[in-house]
């Protein structure tokens, strides 16, 4: 899908949507098939390659420079429901600044981008080209933040559940959060050394209010990247103290079966003697019965005590 969008010279500034792509605008590619890809190429005069390289899931954060175009490629946090729950991933966004426009491709439809779109970003122009790539960076970092926060929200929430009831659709949800920092801790890692990279850029260096706003941006990721260390350790601990507690009922439960299991046996050998067909001592009396079972139920009783004692019923 191709969106092409332009900052009104009247009117505030408000981004509209139009229809030519001009000097000055912003053209959106959310999933683009080759021929849109094709189409903008010859427009913008951009190489397909360029264009192609956010659509690679597998690519990692980079910038690459190709005549007079430059590519900027972030990892971006996503969240979708699968099996009615939240999860999060990253996929790659790609900035391209050429002399005119200003491109971004992403192959999803992605909240920041439309935070964009539906003018909820302050200051924001089509035509600052360069402000924009920061803006959009600020953006991306402020959703890790975001996202990171509920993740801790969502394991906490998951810890009181399991305090109640051990579940395996809680360890599951538990471990898909875990996996989710670990996607965010790779892909943040990869984006610092590309904001590292960006300080050098002439684009950046060119305004210094641009060059301040780059080092913020900087700042907030690299506090993103502590925050999923941490959260990540705090998961890590809880996964294995709630496994030590599976196995921990496990092996009382096994105690009190084995107990009980030792108890019933006295029982089944007392019966076991008693009812081969061969002679046996009082075999012809009718009051045996009565005083094997009585002798059974005193000895049950004497074993269970000491059972019991040995902390085998815990």
């Amino acid at each position: 899908m191709i969106q092409i969008y332009k900052s009104s010279t009247e009117n505030d500034g408000k981004l509209m949507s139009i229809q030519n792509i001009e000097p000055g605008c912003w053209i959106n590619l959310i999933a683009p098939s080759k021929e849109e890809l094709i189409i903008i190429s010859k427009k913008t005069n951009v190489p397909l390659t360029l264009l192609q390289a956010a659509l690679d899931s597998e690519e990692t954060s980079r910038i690459d420079i190709e005549d007079d175009n430059l590519l900027i490629l972030v990892d971006i946090p996503f969240t979708e429901v699968e099996e009615n729950s939240l999860t999060y991933d990253t996929y790659p966004l790609g900035i391209i600044h050429t002399k005119n426009e200003i491109i971004t491709i992403c192959s999803k439809n992605s909240k920041l981008i439309s935070d964009f779109t539906q003018n909820k970003i302050k200051s924001f122009y089509s035509f600052k080209r360069s402000r924009f790539i920061l803006q959009v960076l600020n953006r991306v970092s402020t959703y890790y933040l975001l996202y990171l926060r509920q993740i801790d929200k969502k394991s906490v929430m998951l810890e009181k559940r399991l305090h109640k009831s051990m579940k395996n659709r809680e360890l599951i949800h538990l471990h898909s959060l875990q996996k989710s920092l670990v996607y965010f801790s790779t892909s943040l890692k990869a984006n610092e050394a590309t904001l590292e990279k960006m300080l050098k850029l002439d684009i950046i260096q060119k305004y210094e209010q641009d060059k301040d706003i780059l080092e913020d941006v900087i700042i907030e990721n690299k506090q993103a990247i502590e925050m999923t260390h941490i959260y990540s350790n705090i998961l890590n601990n809880t996964m294995s103290f709630f496994s030590s507690v599976i196995s921990n009922n496990f092996n009382s439960v096994a105690k009190i079966l084995t107990s009980v299991t030792v108890i019933l046996s006295l029982f089944t050998i007392v019966s076991g003697i008693y009812g081969m067909n061969v002679p046996l001592p009082m075999s012809s009396d009718p009051r045996t019965f009565y005083f094997l079972m009585g002798g059974t139920i005193f000895l049950s009783i004497i074993l269970a005590y000491y059972l019991y004692k040995k902390d085998m019923f815990l």
